[in-house]
């Protein structure tokens, strides 16, 4: 018998119908594959596609500069209308369910309303429920603060919200079912030869999902990675007498330790960079003539994480004769006018002479455990891109990721040259990789 969280995006449960499929794969799953007694399920389940807009654009209506914690209470509804419908549903199909809310079990979280994070799940009372026989059913994205209110965890949470769950079960996997089948190589909608992947790091799923690639919340993989929860990537849209997930072919986050294992056993084969990944929602700042002297460039950088700006690429051009150097950086275009109304404010404390901005531009990034330990991936981006002509604004890398920033109307034209030049495109569209 194994212990198994399913989590079921928006997509998904939008609508009785869809309800209906979903409750079929979970009623296969729960009996798994003839094996006696079947498996313990638990299900994490998403507001029905476009509820959670609606309501949110109910809290504008009534007050615009809503309180957070009352804007929780509204917006966690969404999950618990899904939650007690398919619990429903499941009640019809002779399976024994019943729904849990993040405050019964309870999902305890800390930090701002409409942002909190997993503190802790005590998961007691939900582990004798499925102990007994039945299928849990949970709303994502919810949880309750310290002060016993009502939290949710941002866009994407529900995928968090499974991994916590699945981390306080200690189950053997949490499947992650979505309105795509895998991860890919890249984004198929721009490259056809793209590849499924069977197996990834959760080190690479963190970077590209961090850099653009919109199958996992960022953070729900950082806590898969935290807590070892092994996570698999599958589609929802089967057919409705499809076999469990033990048998579909998804995409499986793990260890790198269990990756160093398939690949001694010849199960996968090491690529020097495993993804491709986009994100136009990047801009970026120029400073010019900032002062070339110790403390410049934190008067730049420190109110901007002050106010809760990330920021991500950095350039400090080398400084020049009379004592100054201009400062290139990227945020969020979001965060934009922000950002440059603070810098704007400082100009005379930080020195700089012209505040430059860009919002039409593109982040590129390759991905790989692999290049760890081969040289030139680097070289063979920059040698790719300027081949086309594609001309880099900005570089940053880490130990398994190199980005770079270029013209947005670039962006799927850098994609396929560099899918080509990896040697990632399959040999027939789509083709799963093996």
């Amino acid at each position: 018998m194994a212990r198994i969280v399913m989590k079921f995006g928006g997509t998904s449960v939008a609508g009785t119908e869809r309800i209906r499929r979903v409750a079929n794969i979970v009623r296969a799953q729960a009996a798994g594959n003839g094996a006696a007694g079947g498996n313990q399920v638990a299900v994490v389940v998403s507001a029905m596609a476009g509820e959670t807009d609606r309501l949110v654009n109910f809290c504008r209506e009534a007050n615009p500069l809503y309180d957070p914690a009352e804007y929780d209470v509204v917006v966690a509804s969404g999950e618990q209308v899904t939650a007690g419908l398919l619990a429903l549903t499941l009640q019809a199909m002779g399976c024994p369910a019943r729904s849990w809310l993040g405050w019964q079990l309870p999902v305890r979280t800390f930090s701002a309303h409409a942002n909190a994070r997993v503190d802790e799940v005590d998961a007691a009372r939900l582990l004798a429920s499925m102990a007994a026989g039945e299928i849990a059913v949970i709303p994502g994205f919810q949880g309750v603060s310290e002060d016993q209110r009502i939290t949710t965890m941002g866009r994407g949470g529900s995928d968090t919200s499974a991994v916590a769950v699945a981390a306080a079960i200690d189950a053997d996997r949490c499947d992650i079912y979505t309105d795509v089948d895998g991860v890919y190589t890249t984004d198929p909608r721009i490259v056809a030869r793209a590849r499924k992947i069977k197996h990834i790091s959760f080190e690479e799923m963190l970077e590209l999902a961090s850099v653009g690639a919109k199958v996992l919340q960022t953070r729900s993989v950082s806590l898969a990675m935290k807590h070892s929860v092994r996570v698999q990537v599958l589609s929802s849209f089967v057919d409705d007498g499809s076999p469990p997930a033990d048998t579909l072919p998804g995409t499986m986050i793990v260890s790198e330790m269990e990756m160093q294992n398939l690949l001694e056993e010849g199960q996968v084969e090491r690529q020097t960079v495993t993804g491709i990944a986009h994100d136009k929602n990047e801009a970026r700042v120029v400073l010019t003539r900032v002062p070339d002297k110790p403390g410049a460039v934190a008067q730049i950088f420190s109110p901007l994480g002050d106010a809760g700006i990330n920021v991500d690429m950095i350039i400090q051009n080398v400084g020049r004769d009379k004592g100054e150097t201009d400062v290139t950086f990227t945020v969020p275009q979001a965060e934009l006018a922000r950002a440059q109304a603070l810098l704007e404010d400082r100009q005379d404390a930080i020195g700089f002479n012209r505040l430059i901005t860009d919002a039409r531009v593109a982040k590129i990034s390759v991905v790989g455990m692999g290049m760890k330990s081969h040289a030139g991936v680097a070289a063979t981006m920059f040698t790719a891109l300027a081949d086309r002509g594609i001309n880099v604004q900005a570089i940053s890398t880490s130990e398994i990721k190199v980005s770079v920033l270029i013209d947005e109307d670039e962006t799927e034209l850098a994609v396929r040259v560099l899918h080509t030049a990896y040697g990632l495109d399959a040999q027939d569209p789509v083709a799963e990789d093996a």
